[in-house]
């Protein structure tokens, strides 16, 4: 069995997480520039004498061509990034665009074009500049919603031959567990705040759709959620039905972004917990009108929940007991590759869009052997969640039409700033303090997965 044909292969990164470069070329701050991991509630500001792992990352900035050839060797048909707003509008409401930033990533654009990489680009991916917390409050502000307008007119004119595929904002539901990363908003942040960020970042998304449909017509432009799955820890009824509700706190993000209006259900959430949000007519029109076209999605486990937790504020990241027919990731993220093919399913029946996985993986400490890296563990990892992709296009004919891997280079962490949780089939030289060559090194899953590409998924043995 074979993947469709032309389904985009490749790998997917961040700039906040790989770039470096923090305040190059006119680049302004961001909320990920002032944290050296998103557990921490953060200063406002650049410590002195502090350390940033994300300052430096992997200086994807300067050897972005060093990368891309590499993933070029790989067989890479596409490349997922992100554009830096502070690079392009460092305060975030500038009047003018950073011409130094607009054209670094015209340059790495054509570059990716050169190599036969599609450009896969996320507009806002934890990448929100910081004067926009100081100032108006982050995205529980709706003045950030023309701000974000504006910095999309000027990428998608200046992009317009160059990039085919975008997402608005990166894992939007997160705003609940990690909101001063997704939303821009303070870590202890109350429900009402969080639900008017979503509201706010739900309009500015459908403006966003409308302008890429007028100055790009041949584009598609897509959400991109969590959406790891949830089980029930037991079939005790409290459990299943508390699971489901555990669900819909991601799902009512696609709900409204594929779907174009607020779900029945959110009204009880809202009348439940005393949240009124501030919305104008015309924002439920917009968002009618100008819905997701595709659902990218992550994907990197399956968690299950038990009656009693916490399902609405910060569930505390992993939610619910061990799985005992699971194993588990180094980080205790727990391997589940029938579940990729259950949540394409269940995505598939709720919304039939073309749905794309734009982030799979494993984080695993790697051990560097006379240039070598044996990552027989990666390979294992995401051979069979390919199998179960493959399954859910081929035989339950769910219409997906890409994969991205997670960190197809080695990165920063976005939760921890750590090195040592590498996900790449490149292993970058830098360890958790800022030490190391960043010279590049190619792991064995490096070759397997260009076979995996060459046979267009045909050939997943390992």
């Amino acid at each position: 069995m074979n993947f469709p044909k032309n389904f985009l292969w490749g790998g997917a990164i961040a700039a906040n997480q790989a770039e470096g470069a923090y305040d190059e070329d006119g680049k302004g701050l961001n909320v990920t520039d002032v944290s050296t991991g998103l557990i921490n509630v953060p200063d406002y500001r650049v410590i002195p004498g502090k350390y940033y792992p994300s300052h430096e990352a992997i200086d994807f900035y300067h050897r972005y061509k060093e990368d891309l050839q590499l993933m070029s060797e790989m067989g890479f048909n596409c490349f997922r990034t992100s554009i830096s707003w502070g690079r392009i509008f460092p305060n975030g409401d500038d009047e003018e665009p950073n011409e130094a930033g607009l054209n670094y990533y015209e340059e790495m654009f054509n570059y990716m074009l050169e190599l036969g990489m599609e450009p896969v680009i996320t507009i806002s991916h934890y990448e929100t500049p910081i004067h926009l917390v100081e100032q108006y409050g982050g995205w529980k502000s709706r003045e950030l919603i023309c701000f974000f307008e504006k910095y999309c007119r000027t990428l998608f004119n200046r992009y317009k031959d160059l990039v085919k595929y975008w997402m608005t904002f990166n894992e939007i539901n997160n705003v609940h567990t990690i909101p001063f990363a997704a939303g821009a908003i303070r870590h202890d942040s109350n429900l009402q705040d969080k639900f008017q960020a979503a509201h706010n970042m739900f309009v500015a998304s459908s403006r966003a759709n409308k302008l890429c449909h007028e100055i790009i017509p041949d584009a598609k432009i897509g959400c991109m959620l969590s959406l790891s799955g949830v089980y029930p820890a037991t079939c005790k009824p409290e459990d299943v039905m508390g699971a489901y509700n555990l669900r819909r706190r991601s799902l009512f993000f696609s709900d409204v972004m594929i779907r174009g209006k607020y779900p029945s259900y959110i009204k009880r959430i809202f009348e439940e917990n005393n949240i009124q949000l501030d919305t104008r007519p015309e924002d439920f029109e917009l968002i009618k009108d100008y819905p997701s076209q595709y659902l990218g999605f992550s994907y990197y486990r399956t968690t299950t929940y038990e009656d009693g937790m916490p399902i609405l504020g910060n569930t505390g990241g992993v939610i619910g007991k061990a799985n005992p027919y699971l194993k588990e990731t180094p980080w205790g993220w727990q391997i589940d590759p029938l579940g990729l093919r259950y949540v394409c399913n269940e995505l598939y029946d709720r919304y039939q869009v073309p749905l794309f996985i734009v982030e799979n993986g494993m984080g695993a400490v790697d051990i560097l052997e006379n240039g070598k890296i044996h990552d027989y563990y990666r390979i294992k990892y995401v051979a069979e969640h390919l199998k179960q992709l493959r399954d859910a296009i081929v035989i339950d004919k769910v219409p997906c039409f890409g994969y991205t891997m997670w960190g197809c280079t080695d990165l920063i962490s976005l939760a921890s700033g750590q090195m040592k949780k590498r996900y790449g089939f490149i292993y970058v030289d830098m360890n958790d303090y800022g030490q190391g060559s960043l010279q590049r090194y190619r792991k064995d899953s490096f070759y397997w997965y260009k076979k995996v590409i060459k046979t267009n998924g045909s050939d997943l043995t390992f």
